[in-house]
């Protein structure tokens, strides 16, 4: 009886996972990238004030 229980689980998966491929996502994503561009760092690039990466000035004592 558990063999049949795990069939029927693995194709009620089976058949959300074909609902799931079937959805158009594309324009969401584009919608979502277009409205959080000024945002994106990648995009904007980071100021050099906020920069953590930013390579440390030397002391000029030494």
């Amino acid at each position: 009886m558990s063999g049949s229980s795990s069939v029927a689980a693995i194709k009620k998966v089976i058949q959300q996972l074909r609902l799931e491929a079937g959805l158009k996502r594309a324009a969401d994503l584009k919608q979502f990238c277009l409205q959080n561009a000024q945002h994106d760092p990648l995009l904007t690039g980071v100021s050099s004030s906020t920069n953590p990466f930013r390579p440390q000035k030397v002391c000029s004592f030494l």
